[in-house]
């Protein structure tokens, strides 16, 4: 479970030469997701309010660097136009074939980069995430990216971010009922590449592994209409212990996939 203690300790803050308005920008930033404002942070974690964005910092360890939401990196941007579509793996894991566009939530956004990868392939995606923090990070990302030129004609009605508890939210949806429910919940990681290490370094101080990750298989598999999409590390044991219909195993991660067969088809 989520150190939510530690979560709402993380204020938001801004630069020392910070003007008027930006102070303002971050005292509304906190106000909207429940934080503290505090404008001489100077160690540990903190949510850091520029005038272009907003970056979650390691104030006493500024080469670790930050952490950013940018639908409009160059990355990002690479990986949507020549990733591979509909030949990339979670593409393929949730079902994405010919011209069916499906319905899709993520449970588990974090930064939103799946979730993003199947907007961009046509899906309708309805995000979840929990963290206060990770939810103001994800906001700012979607926020920066109505404003984009190319991808305001498209992003902002495929991607929509719910704050809340996931179990609660799968068990009480109150939307249309999605084709796939994806989840990759938080687990330890033991990768080495510099931005991973990065990212997944602020992550699990600020949240640890989803020690109960397993609570969600059920909810999920009861509201999607076509199948549960789980990503798991390459060895990593099955959620809530259940053999999934269909393994796709890749060098780091897995798909573990769980079809739902209905009655009415």
């Amino acid at each position: 479970m989520h150190n939510l203690q530690t979560e709402h300790s993380v204020p938001v803050t801004v630069p020392i030469d910070a003007n008027g308005a930006l102070v303002v920008q971050a005292q509304e930033t906190a106000k909207t997701w429940g934080l503290e404002f505090k404008a001489a942070a100077e160690q540990g974690l903190a949510l850091f309010q520029q005038s272009t964005h907003l970056e979650l910092r390691q104030l006493d360890e500024p080469k670790v660097g930050a952490v950013i939401v940018d639908f409009a990196s160059n990355a990002t941007t690479h990986r949507r136009k020549h990733g591979g579509g509909r030949g990339e793996a979670v593409a393929k894991a949730i079902g994405l074939k010919g011209q069916k566009i499906w319905r899709v939530l993520d449970a588990t956004a974090g930064l939103g980069r799946d979730a993003f990868v199947l907007a961009s392939l046509g899906c309708r995606v309805d995000m979840i995430e929990r963290s206060p923090i990770v939810a103001a990070l994800l906001q700012d990302g979607l926020n920066r990216a109505a404003t984009d030129s190319e991808l305001s004609t498209w992003l902002p009605k495929k991607m929509q971010l719910h704050h809340g508890v996931a179990t609660e939210l799968l068990a009480n949806w109150q939307g249309i009922h999605p084709d796939v429910v994806y989840l990759d919940p938080m687990f330890p990681h033991r990768k080495k590449s510099a931005a991973v290490k990065k990212e997944m370094r602020l992550f699990q101080q600020l949240l640890g592994p989803d020690e109960d990750a397993d609570l969600l298989l059920a909810p999920a598999l009861a509201l999607a209409k076509k199948r549960v999409v789980v990503k798991r590390p390459a060895g990593a044991p099955y959620l809530a212990n259940k053999k999934p219909d269909v393994e796709m195993a890749g060098k780091a991660n897995r798909f573990d996939i769980y079809l739902i067969h209905s009655t009415s088809e």
